[in-house]
């Protein structure tokens, strides 16, 4: 049957210990996490470029199964940058979508390529003024992956609930490409949505799980991820029965839990976990 990896978004908080880590300070996170969980996500490079001395240093610290989702830079899924002071209007990125900066990020991820499991582009909300229609982002979309080396699985978030529709999915199908099914912010439920799509799913998907409130979690953690404060039992038994049947249909899935999620991600995991699902690997 296909693999199922279960990690979290990042992984460096020092309130995990107890749950993750011997202590608090002074340790290898990333090896010690690396006994517990055979996947991570890195969000550290959507905002900067890689460093592939730090590429190199997480790939020593993990063994030979193990796999990382990263997220690629942003500059890579803007369509304009941010305005400087002063700006009265946003200046359109030339980097939005550019096969040359696709191919440099390649380069400094060198270092770890062999323990990625997928690269993922995330896309902020595009209103009319950063993309006119959903048909121009999907040529865009098209014309960039047939563009780029696809030695590593990519996959596509788009934070357009309204785009998640039959097309988008073909797109998908067609190029080979995954899909971020991200649970929260203000996205359709990724049960309904793989509900509706399953049937155009090919190869490996990710499922991230973020929740819909983050400053309300934040505020009842105090930002120390030791405790569930927002239980999510329901939900989170769909999401399990949505993992069996993807894994059914033949696909490998990342399942990436955010703290914002409940609270606690090496908890969620737990409660995951209780459910049996990582036992059927």
């Amino acid at each position: 049957m296909p693999g199922l990896r279960v990690g979290t978004c990042s992984w460096k908080y020092p309130s995990w210990q107890g749950l993750v880590y011997s202590r608090a300070a002074g340790i290898d996170y990333l090896a010690e996490y690396a006994r517990k969980y055979n996947s991570v996500e890195i969000d550290q490079w959507f905002y900067a470029p890689p460093d592939p001395a730090v590429a190199a240093a997480y790939a020593a610290s993990t063994p030979e199964s193990f796999r990382f989702t990263v997220k690629l830079p942003n500059m890579l899924t803007l369509t304009h940058l941010r305005r400087k002071k002063g700006e009265t209007q946003a200046r359109p990125n030339p980097d939005f979508l550019s096969p040359r900066l696709f191919e440099e990020v390649l380069g400094l991820l060198e270092p770890m390529r062999k323990k990625i499991g997928m690269l993922m582009l995330q896309f902020e909300y595009l209103n009319y003024q950063k993309m006119p229609t959903q048909a121009e982002f999907l040529t865009r979309l098209k014309g960039f992956f047939r563009a780029v080396p696809r030695s590593i699985p990519c996959a596509v978030e788009p934070r357009n609930p309204q785009w998640l529709d039959q097309k988008y999915f073909e797109l998908l199908s067609e190029e080979g490409l995954g899909h971020v099914f991200l649970q929260g912010y203000h996205m359709s439920p990724v049960v309904d949505v793989y509900r509706r799509y399953r049937h155009l799913l090919r190869g490996a998907v990710v499922v991230r799980l973020h929740g819909p409130d983050r400053e309300g979690i934040e505020q009842a953690t105090g930002e120390s991820w030791h405790s569930i404060v927002a239980p999510k039992d329901d939900e989170l038994a769909q999401i399990v029965e949505m993992i069996r049947d993807m894994r059914g249909r033949s696909l490998t899935v990342y399942l990436n839990v955010n703290n914002h999620y409940e609270g606690s991600a090496p908890l969620t995991i737990e409660r995951i976990r209780g459910k049996g699902l990582e036992k059927e690997d």
